[in-house]
């Protein structure tokens, strides 16, 4: 691995491990704190995505540290997808510029043509990655439904059950819910093996995270991954499947969510959706409202 170049006199880098966890868990929960007024990304976040089968940690991590300190890292996580963090009180140094450069040499390197991330819109992160020629793909949201505030659904169809996943249906859950995002998504189908570390094989994972709805024979017509993050609810993924669609069975696949995660002590429920799924209107017209906007942007290689 080739250290990134340009950065200030004193730092040191090394590939990460997932002992490196939690560090980086600060480093990004810092920031976020500047951008949104508080942390959104979880430590099961990071550690979901780092043990995914695919990924290779020591390959595709950068972390950049003053003393034993870790205040910057990048996290070459996928085809075109990057993150990375710079501790606030380090910004400005050139750190990010240098791991920036880091991520796209080492995309290069893999195959990769174009690279890019999510950040907050007018954040730090979103400016310098605007003047380093970075172009913006979509803009995305987090809605909240806010507190106190219920969502009404229509009744499911006669003979359509809601129900938690059994581990016999989990790969007809990844396939539904892949068909699905992939109608708009420019990536390539997620294994199944790693569509688990992120679901099922979470930290703290429990069966009513999972959630099917079944029709009358036992066919899977929709599913949704909802988790803990503190008090807070998070739908991570909803998909209806496309012959079921305009019945209402999405707003009431989120009543169910959003119950069982209050059920569970949750004080605050979102989601997240962007530009290219075209459903901000759907959620709205529930009682969701924007919480945070931001901006994809990508560079080509």
């Amino acid at each position: 691995m080739t250290a990134p170049s340009g950065l200030p006199d004193g730092l040191t880098t090394r590939p990460l491990t997932l002992a490196d966890a939690e560090a980086v868990h600060r480093a990004i929960a810092a920031e976020e704190v500047v951008d949104l007024g508080e942390a959104e990304m979880t430590l099961e976040d990071v550690v979901a995505d780092w043990q995914r089968p695919s990924y290779d940690i020591a390959a595709r991590t950068i972390g950049v540290f003053d003393g034993d300190q870790l205040v910057a890292y990048g996290d070459f996580s996928d085809v075109d997808v990057a993150y990375a963090a710079v501790l606030p009180t380090y910004q400005g140094r050139g750190i990010g510029t240098a791991i920036a450069r880091w991520l796209q040499a080492t995309a290069r390197a893999a195959g990769s043509t174009r690279i890019g991330t999510q950040v907050p819109q007018d954040s730090a992160a979103d400016r310098l990655m605007r003047d380093l020629g970075y172009e913006e793909r979509w803009t995305a949201w987090d809605l909240e439904l806010p507190r106190d505030t219920s969502i009404e659904a229509q009744p499911l169809p006669e003979g359509f059950v809601l129900r938690d996943a059994t581990e016999s249906d989990r790969a007809s859950a990844w396939t539904l819910v892949e068909d699905c995002f992939l109608e708009w998504s420019e990536r390539d189908r997620m294994s199944l093996t790693d569509f688990g570390a992120r679901v099922w094989d979470r930290p703290g994972f429990a069966p009513w995270n999972l959630r099917l709805l079944v029709s009358p024979d036992d066919g899977l017509v929709g599913a949704t991954h909802v988790f803990l993050a503190g008090d807070s609810a998070y739908v991570a993924r909803i998909a209806v499947r496309p012959d079921h669609r305009g019945r209402g069975l999405a707003p009431s696949m989120l009543v169910d969510a959003f119950g069982r995660a209050r059920e569970h002590g949750a004080d605050r429920c979102y989601l997240s959706t962007d530009t290219r799924a075209g459903a901000r209107g759907l959620y709205e017209k529930v009682g969701m409202v924007v919480a945070s906007t931001w901006v994809n942007r990508a560079i080509t290689l």
